[in-house]
This record gives structure tokens, C-alpha cells and sequence, in this order.
């Protein structure tokens, strides 16, 4: 009886480790850098291009709060640096915005002339279930300007994780 409820016990454990294994945990992406870039190449937008954003992400600004601030706004005021009406307008110079939704989220400095000198961002979030069939894209507006990326299909093989779960869960079920 004791080797049984050993059994059991250590098939509990080991379903419960596969299945927090599966679930990915929220990250901080901090920008130090929130300035008018030196070049295209020193683009924030580089940077997210190559970057994985997930639902449950933050984006972390370190700024100089008395020089700047930070402006979430529509695809619209993105490409024509539009400061008049932000959806959000952060300050204080260390700001923090959860990414709390899958899609494009749109980022410009408030400080004038700055988004004309390149001093913007644009995060695609993608969410869990899908963070291993496509990569962030920026899609195109309609009659505006900006930068296009086509998705690029990954391999159909998924998340390990998602297997060991199963695994664990055939074994829990052949042991009770």
C-alpha cells in the first residue's frame, strides 16, 4: 500500500511540474534608450522587429521624465506623429505598460518633433497559443507610410511542453 500511494504521490508531483513547465511567465522588456535614434539601424523598431512579445509582457521605459515622456497612440497618430489625442500619455521618466492584449500597440515620444526624428515604437503582441506559428509583423495602413513585415511561418512542432503534459497526465491515469 505504501509503494502505491508513493507512486501516486511522486505521479502528482510530476504532473504538476509539466504542467507549470507549460505556462510561460510574463518578461520585462526595458528600453533604456528612449531617444531620437543616431540612425535607421539604431531604430527601437529594429530592436522590436526582433524581439517576441507575449500578452501578459511589460514594456519598461527608463527616461529622463523632465525632457520627455511616452505616448501610446492609434496607427494613425504613429505614422503622422499625431501627440494632440494619445490613448495614454505616460511621464516621470520610469514608465510601465502590460501589454494586456494580442496586436499591434503604438508608441511615440510627446516631445515635440521628436516622432519626426524617428523617436517611436510600434510591439506587436502575439498570444501564447500562437507565439510558436508566427512571427511579430507590423501590418500596413491604408494610405500611410510605414514599415511592412510578412509573417514568417515557423515549424508546426509547437511547445514541448504541451507533450510532457500529456505524457504526465497518460501516466497519472495508468497509475490511478
Amino acid at each position: 500500500m505504501a509503494v502505491y500511494l508513493t507512486t501516486q504521490i511522486n505521479s502528482l508531483l510530476l504532473l504538476t511540474i509539466f504542467l507549470f513547465a507549460g505556462f510561460s511567465e510574463a518578461r520585462d522588456h526595458v528600453i533604456k534608450a528612449w531617444q531620437i535614434p543616431s540612425s535607421e539601424s539604431d531604430s527601437l523598431n529594429r530592436w522590436a522587429e526582433k524581439s517576441r512579445f507575449l500578452v501578459g509582457d511589460s514594456l519598461v521605459w527608463k527616461y529622463d521624465g523632465s525632457k520627455d515622456s511616452v505616448l501610446e497612440v492609434t496607427k494613425r497618430d504613429y505614422f503622422t506623429c499625431n501627440t494632440s489625442a494619445p490613448i495614454e500619455h505616460y511621464t516621470g521618466g520610469d514608465t510601465a505598460v502590460r501589454l494586456e492584449r494580442s496586436g499591434p500597440y503604438y508608441f511615440i515620444s510627446g516631445e515635440e518633433g521628436h516622432c519626426q526624428k524617428g523617436q517611436k515604437l510600434i510591439v506587436v503582441v502575439i498570444s501564447e497559443r500562437h507565439h510558436h506559428v508566427i512571427s511579430p509583423a507590423h501590418p500596413p495602413v491604408a494610405g500611410i507610410e510605414g514599415p511592412a513585415v510578412a509573417p514568417a511561418l515557423t515549424s508546426g512542432a509547437g511547445s514541448l511542453s504541451g507533450g510532457f503534459f500529456v505524457l504526465a497526465l497518460g501516466a497519472l491515469l495508468f497509475v490511478l
